[in-house]
């Protein structure tokens, strides 16, 4: 009978130590070719739901899965169906919508362990939601951080988000006025955002400087303009076929 863990059990198991181990194993499994990544396809009822799907199989690990979440007025709701590559059983059915944040964090973490400056030690956040919360998180894990400072529209959600971060990494997080402000003298920039304008101009950004844009899952979602794409030495995806098509 498969195992059913619930948000509860992921977030009781999953460490964000234990999660920039794992997705470096399956980053370098892809680059080897051991693992094979399906890019996020989308079905839609018009005016109603959304069904986002996306699968992976790892030879190495010896299992198969997919992701699946539905978007609707919304709400997300995400479970992750594994399944064993020898025998075809599915062995768990997850859970995952904080795997999901925990995952996309942990990947922006090991980008910047192996993209970054080395000297890197201040970070420019743009947006406070969920997904923010484990991009610091990880990141904290990947450089020794000494000063954030984070930009969110709403000045109340800010200072919240501010007051908490400063206490789980255990690095000060300052609160900014504007999104100019967040970034300015940042060795390591993230957005996360579902912006549909540019929230980071190309004018601020400085030689050196890594950005870890993580919320234009779609489209017509654009966090950072077309100067700041322009001034990029190295541009970096998870998964480039997934780039081509959103």
């Amino acid at each position: 009978m498969p195992l059913l863990l619930t948000e509860a059990d992921v977030r009781a198991i999953l460490t964000m130590p234990l999660a920039l181990e794992l997705v470096e194993t399956s980053f370098r499994r892809l680059g080897e070719g051991v693992a094979v990544s399906h890019p996020r396809r989308r079905l839609q009822i018009p005016g109603k739901t959304i069904l986002n799907y996306m699968a992976a199989s790892d030879a190495a690990g010896g299992y198969l899965g997919l992701k699946i979440y539905s978007i609707s007025r919304g709400a997300a709701r995400f479970v992750v169906p594994l399944f064993r590559a020898e025998t075809g059983e599915m062995v768990a059915l997850i859970e995952a919508d904080y795997l999901g944040q925990m995952r996309t964090g942990a990947a922006s973490g090991v980008a910047v362990k192996v993209m970054a400056r080395p000297d890197a030690r201040s970070v420019g956040i743009i947006g406070t939601g969920l997904q923010a919360r484990t991009q610091l998180e990880a990141v904290a894990q990947a450089r020794r951080l000494e000063r954030i400072h984070a930009f969110g529209r709403d000045a109340q959600r800010r200072e919240e988000f501010a007051k908490e971060m400063t206490e789980r990494p255990g690095v000060p997080v300052t609160p900014a006025e504007s999104a100019e402000d967040a970034v300015r003298g940042a060795g390591i920039v993230i957005t996360s955002t579902t912006s549909k304008t540019p929230v980071v101009e190309g004018r601020w950004i400085e030689p050196g400087m890594h950005i870890s844009a993580i919320g234009s899952n779609f489209a017509e979602k654009r966090e950072i303009d077309s100067e700041a794409v322009r001034r990029c030495d190295v541009i970096a995806a998870d998964c480039v076929e997934q780039s081509k098509i959103r």
